[in-house]
């Protein structure tokens, strides 16, 4: 039976509140008037309970707040929730605690609050270093404002990551050159670099329908907005550990590579998702949308806002091989084959392979630079006719 401590254990806490609704969002946020942050705390509190029950005597390896906007939390509510989890799991000396956080303003007053609650890592959601792009998408902090958020963040905390949007609506590779190179002069020690993508269900997906979201790269545009990402992020030694994150080496997102190496993690708060290993078993959770009534089921009935499936080895294995060929340094095809119960086809690993889309290093497996642009077909070729078992 696989084991996933070699991967190690994280916690992922969802705050789905946000000041207004970025346009090409498709996340688990909402807008709302009033927020009761004592309740939230409580229920929180309620899970966190709950799901140390299940994994007691587990070392905690990491803690995400994720959103939504989570520096919309009040410090008191932060530090509530870490001090509930101190009280309930061993955390690891070298415990990775995340908030992501907006860079306006009033969020970059809350950062020494946070740090004092224990936060040692924060995520800026700058998106862009264009005023214009800005508004465009929908970011109510200003260049100068993300400036000033990232030097404080610096000061305040251990490790600073930006996001960055790029092929945007009539973005030049020239302008996204200077972009990045002005990003990589604020001197983090992450960069999580995403190709703007049009979501069914969010604003721009609405206009994109109606042929009204202009001036989009075409494919060729942005495969070369990619590999210009790769190349001056290699040289700044910033490289890719996973298809749009970059990190100096010892610094990438210890909880995201939880994730990425099927490791176990439980999600708390409305739309969050774990996965678990249980009794030998492997479980994937998943909570209630909607901030009401997953607030309400879980005040009243901690659990009862959750849905737990138990997934087959045909289902592990996949998912295994889909997040592992993400990541730079590969997938074991021994790992894939001890959870699925059967090896990958030969046949298929080697027409893959030659295409040069995989390379192959005795038990490894990784992506090429033009393999990790075509992801799906590669996970679609590997997984053709394979029958789900457990």
């Amino acid at each position: 039976m696989e084991d996933w401590r070699h991967a190690g254990f994280g916690l992922y806490l969802h705050w789905p509140f946000c000041q207004s609704k970025c346009p090409y969002c498709d996340f688990n946020s909402h807008v709302a008037a009033r927020i009761d942050q004592t309740q939230w705390l409580r229920a929180f509190e309620l899970e966190i309970d709950r799901i140390g029950a299940l994994t007691e005597g587990r070392i905690l390896n990491t803690v995400f707040f994720g959103g939504g906007t989570p520096s919309l939390m009040e410090a008191a509510t932060v530090q509530g929730i870490l001090d509930r989890i101190r009280a309930t799991w061993t955390l690891a000396n070298d415990v990775e605690i995340t908030l992501e956080a907006n860079p306006g303003s009033v969020e970059a007053a809350r950062f020494d609050g946070y740090a004092k609650a224990g936060v040692n890592r924060v995520s800026l959601g700058i998106q862009s270093l264009d005023p214009d792009d800005l508004r465009r998408l929908g970011r109510m902090h200003t260049v100068d404002e993300a400036a000033k958020a990232i030097a404080i963040a610096q000061f305040t905390f251990d490790r600073v990551s930006i996001d960055l949007i790029y092929a945007r609506q009539n973005q030049t590779l020239p302008a996204w050159r200077d972009e990045l190179h002005r990003a990589i002069d604020f001197g983090t020690s992450h960069l999580s670099l995403y190709q703007l993508t049009i979501e069914d269900g969010t604003v721009f997906g609405q206009m994109h329908a109606k042929n009204l979201l202009k001036g989009l790269p075409e494919e060729d545009l942005s495969a070369d907005m990619f590999e210009l990402t790769q190349e001056i992020t290699r040289q700044a030694s910033l490289p890719a550990y996973e298809v749009s994150n970059h990190a100096r080496p010892g610094d990438e997102s210890r909880h995201n590579l939880i994730y990425w190496r099927m490791g176990d993690y439980a999600g708390i708060g409305p739309g969050a998702h774990g996965r678990l290993t249980l009794d030998s078993a492997r479980f994937a959770t998943e909570a209630e949308r909607q901030p009401t009534p997953w607030l309400t089921r879980t005040l009243a009935n901690p659990g009862s806002a959750e849905t737990t499936d138990r997934l087959a080895a045909e289902d592990r294995a996949s998912e295994y091989l889909m997040f592992a060929l993400r990541l730079r340094e590969g997938a074991s095809l021994s790992r894939f084959a001890g959870l699925a119960g059967q090896p990958l086809s030969e046949q298929a690993l080697a027409e893959v392979e030659a295409l040069g889309l995989l390379t192959r290093d005795g038990d490894t497996i990784r992506t090429t630079d033009q393999g990790v642009m075509m992801l799906n077909g590669i996970l679609r070729a590997l997984l053709a006719d394979r029958q789900s078992a457990d």
